[in-house]
């Protein structure tokens, strides 16, 4: 699914189960990843931990680590940097959506995230797999600002500051791991300022 075609959605009662049911696996799966270990945490550990069966669990997540990887924040991302006002920079409007979007989640799943990012972080195979990632999160990037700027996506500059976002996000989820009281959301937020301010270390 392209940024394009995403649209004001209200939420049905099969998706809300859904949603609480992922939720309810990644938090299990913390626990013991905490109590345990990664490595040592198996998948039916974590779907006894949650109450159904190993091959319920499959429905919701395709393997150990897109249980840690996966959520479902981009898409409301998204909409909250389509709703920016024309008037904002792409940055100034890529802050206001973080900040928007996460109000949208409750404390448990911020909670859920800041972990989960440490995780990642700190297990080299996680790691790994994140990097994987990486190229996709800069496709969506630089769609969602061609699309706000009506420039080409193969365009240089719009490439070039889809990185530099990107890269920032990056940084930020290093410095979490290394100082555990730092909150990402808002090192995120600062992180952008910095980039809109043309990165001055004074």
């Amino acid at each position: 699914m392209s940024p394009g075609d995403l649209k004001p959605v209200k939420i049905g009662l099969r998706e809300k189960k859904k949603k609480k049911t992922r939720l309810t696996l990644q938090q299990h799966a913390l626990r013991l990843f905490k109590e345990q270990g990664y490595q040592a945490t198996t998948i039916e550990q974590i779907a006894e931990a949650s109450e159904i069966s190993p091959s319920t669990f499959f429905r919701y997540f395709a393997t150990k680590e897109a249980l840690v990887l996966e959520d479902d924040y981009d898409p409301v991302l998204i909409r909250a940097f389509q709703r920016q006002s024309p008037e904002l920079t792409p940055i100034q409007a890529f802050r206001a959506a973080i900040r928007e979007g996460f109000d949208e989640i409750s404390e448990e799943e911020k909670a859920a995230l800041q972990e989960r990012i440490r995780l990642t972080m700190s297990v080299p195979e996680l790691r790994a797999a994140s990097l994987l990632h990486t190229n996709d999160t800069l496709m969506i990037f630089t769609e969602i600002l061609s699309e706000r700027l009506g420039i080409p996506k193969q365009d240089f500059k719009i490439m070039t500051l889809s990185g530099s976002i990107l890269g920032a996000v990056m940084a930020v989820q290093q410095y979490c791991l290394d100082n555990e009281d730092a909150y990402f959301i808002t090192k995120v937020d600062e992180a952008l300022a910095m980039l809109e301010e043309g990165l001055s270390l004074e």
